[in-house]
């Protein structure tokens, strides 16, 4: 039996589009056993108990990359990372099947290779390579299709608060409503606000923090898809800390340096929207690993 764990993440942060990620705590814990039957799959929704199922697809590209056949598998899912939410809900599940074989097999793949995999995967990295290495990265695609990442420990000053809706948006809507061209001056300062708040959110400058993750480049396009965005904003405007939009939605992800601060925006979250999940994070550290 095997069990990996996984930390849930948000993408973006502000003018990190497509490229920053912060892993978090809460975790998708999945298991691998060996099954009498080809495949069974506990945890889930009845839809994605088959070979359709986003993890055991990740499990076979590995073996398939191992070229090593691949067995009869129970898989059982625990998880906490909320489905189209805008927490990686998908990057959790490729990597915990990458994680899985690469168990399985006693594969000893690197960080590097399982994020090559992931990429292959999910298309983009900006959700797999915090998965993988914990903490925040920055990630692109260079020209030869390999995936370059660097990584940032974030301060221990800062709070997170995930704010999750009770209805999701679907990352196809939250890609088409953004403009097809952008300007040299609003591509110099996404560059700049982004080089400056990587070190911000490392040194935990919160003043710097604000005037560095206001965004140009989506969220004035996808704030429009979530109705109580405007109103979670000045929630977290009242409190003097601030929030983005978590990958493409619907969570929105608020932080700031102040405790008490945090639990005012917690209480403010639940007396206006008693349906949502709002939870106070730590950075992920460790990223996915194998429960032992």
């Amino acid at each position: 039996m095997i069990k990996i764990k996984v930390p849930a993440t948000s993408a973006n942060i502000g003018v990190g589009f497509d490229c920053l990620g912060l892993a978090v705590n809460l975790y998708a814990v999945v298991q691998f056993e060996d099954s009498s039957s080809p495949l069974e799959i506990n945890g889930c929704p009845k839809k994605y108990q088959n070979k359709n199922n986003l993890i055991y697809q990740a499990f076979v590209a590995a073996a398939d990359f191992l070229q090593q056949p691949v067995p009869n598998l129970k898989i059982t899912i625990d998880s906490q990372v909320p489905v189209s939410r805008g927490l990686g809900s998908s990057a959790t599940c490729i990597v915990a099947g990458l994680m899985g074989a690469n168990n399985w097999f006693k594969a000893n793949l690197s960080q590097e290779q399982l994020l090559d995999l992931a990429t292959r995967i999910e298309g983009h990295p900006d959700n797999v390579t915090p998965a993988i290495y914990g903490n925040m990265s920055a990630s692109f695609i260079d020209d030869n299709d390999d995936v370059c990442s660097a990584h940032f420990k974030i301060s221990s000053k800062l709070h997170f608060l995930a704010l999750i809706p009770d209805y999701s948006i679907s990352t196809e809507k939250a890609r088409q409503i953004l403009p097809k061209e952008m300007s040299y001056q609003t591509a110099i300062y996404q560059i700049g606000h982004a080089l400056v708040l990587a070190k911000a959110l490392e040194n935990g400058d919160f003043p710097l923090i604000q005037k560095a993750i206001i965004d140009k480049m989506h969220e004035p396009f996808r704030k429009q898809l979530i109705p109580d965005y405007e109103e979670v904003q000045n929630i977290c405007l009242n409190e003097n800390s601030l929030c983005y939009i978590s990958g493409s939605g619907s969570t929105l992800m608020a932080i700031t340096d102040k405790k008490d601060q945090a639990q005012e925006i917690l209480k403010a979250i639940k007396k206006s929207f008693p349906k949502w999940e709002a939870h106070h994070l730590q950075v992920d550290t460790q990223g996915a690993h194998a429960i032992v």
